[in-house]
């Protein structure tokens, strides 16, 4: 693949190889930040209160999975210099037609779940205020406003406060409630207790493991990476991402472990288990844990809120931009990605529609009960997406698409290979809980 010599935004010219440095780090810790939202820290929580420490082997399987499906979508943004979103275009037109659906539905039910989670924390925190519903409308609203207004770089700082955020509330909360080592390290040896199967592979597959993956090479761009000169760059960028994940998943499962197996605690499913647990954290630690424990609530609902509003939409320009334009050639590829066409999406048309779409229609859900179809709707498509994502990055990098440099070794496919499965059968199982 032939190789530009712009600059970047570090100033330096593009073609010269980069050593992996810490300096770069930052698409990273978005998707991490993005991906772990308040449902997936209620599933880590409810599987340590019911197996305690038994599933800790899982938390790192998932950890590996994730580096791998997010390695590959960033190589494929790298090496060829095309978006994901073309590549799979170039598979086929059934892959259009599954996007534009699924994109359209996720969004409008997305919305008015990352809203109601992030106005959760702040109802918990001031019970005398306004209610859920104003507090849902105004975060969304400053969702909107930010990602509106601000280019990738102050995106990205924002994001890397609201995580370390996170990360200090969730170890600080991990570490009162007293870890057992031994028993930490025996979880490590992959057991299954019974009645465990569908918490194991929820570990796995679940933390972290969104659209937003998807979206981790679109910000790759926007960071300024734009060839196969900041591999080894995005290779250690993406590790940092996914082992603060695991980090985070971790120390959840303590908290539930330690916290809740032992005193048969149960917390409700969904965000509002860790309303539970805030009044768990006082009752047990006093009201100033449980007030921390709370900002760190938001922190983790509302990166995700912002971090979606960003990086979908971003996907979603890019979707109508191919869509318009003919399909991108090899000695096109430069032309289709890359931050100088990241920067020009950002305050595109169909970017800002979508920004829209996500805030203001999903505000009617809050008034409304979720419609039995549109639910339904909901659940297959997204239960489809991780293995679509995992099973066209296998077809993508063992194709002439990819440079032969790039593409997929025997460790890659069997990764992917194990995550596509992975996330069939819990495709599967997610179409059969839905209330049909």
């Amino acid at each position: 693949m032939s190789e530009t010599s712009a600059t970047t935004e570090t100033g330096e010219p593009a073609s010269r190889p980069r050593k992996s440095s810490w300096k770069y780090i930052g698409p990273g810790i978005v998707v991490a930040a993005t991906g772990v939202g308040a449902g997936d820290l209620v599933a880590t929580l409810i599987a340590g209160s019911k197996f305690g420490y038994t599933l800790m082997w899982a938390a790192v399987i998932g950890c590996v999975v994730k580096i791998s499906l997010a390695e590959a979508a960033g190589r494929w943004h790298l090496a060829t210099g095309r978006t994901l979103f073309d590549g799979w275009r170039s598979l086929g037109p059934w892959t259009t037609v599954y996007f534009a659906i699924y994109v359209v539905v996720w969004g409008f039910i997305y919305g008015a779940t990352a809203m109601s989670s992030s106005a959760l924390p702040i109802v918990a925190l001031f019970p005398d205020g306004p209610g859920l519903k104003f507090w849902a409308i105004a975060t969304g609203l400053i969702g909107l406003v930010f990602v509106w207004f601000n280019r990738y770089a102050v995106f990205e700082k924002v994001m890397t406060v609201l995580i370390g955020i996170m990360f200090v509330v969730v170890v600080y909360v991990a570490i009162r409630v007293v870890p057992d080592v031994g028993a930490s390290f025996a979880g490590l040896l992959p057991v299954l207790p019974d009645g465990s199967l569908l918490y194991t592979l929820g570990l796995i597959g679940g933390v972290g493991g969104t659209i937003t993956m998807a979206a981790y090479g679109y910000w790759v761009n926007a960071k300024g990476w734009s060839n196969s000169s900041w591999m080894k760059v995005m290779r250690l960028d993406n590790r940092v991402a996914y082992i603060t994940t695991g980090l985070f998943v971790v120390a959840m499962l303590i908290v539930g472990a330690e916290l809740l197996h032992a005193s048969q605690i149960a917390l409700t499913s969904g965000d509002r288990g860790l309303v539970d647990l805030g009044k768990v954290l006082e009752d047990r630690f006093g009201a100033g844990t449980a007030k921390l424990f709370l900002i760190g609530f938001f922190a983790t609902s509302f990166s995700s809120l912002i971090g979606v509003w960003h990086g979908v939409s971003l996907m979603f320009a890019d979707f109508v931009e191919r869509f318009r334009a003919p399909a991108a050639g090899a000695q096109q590829a430069e032309e289709h990605a890359g931050p100088a066409v990241t920067e020009r999406q950002q305050r595109s048309l169909p970017f800002r529609a979508y920004l829209l779409w996500l805030t203001f229609p999903p505000m009617t859900l809050l008034w409304l009960d979720q419609p039995f179809g549109l639910v339904i709707a909901y659940g297959v498509l997204g239960a489809f997406f991780m293995p679509f994502l995992a099973l066209t990055l296998i077809w993508l990098l063992n194709s002439s698409r990819t440079p032969g440099e790039w593409r997929n070794g025997w460790v890659s496919n069997g990764m992917l290979a194990l995550s596509g499965l992975l996330f069939i059968v819990l495709c599967v199982q997610q179409v059969r809980d839905l209330p049909w």
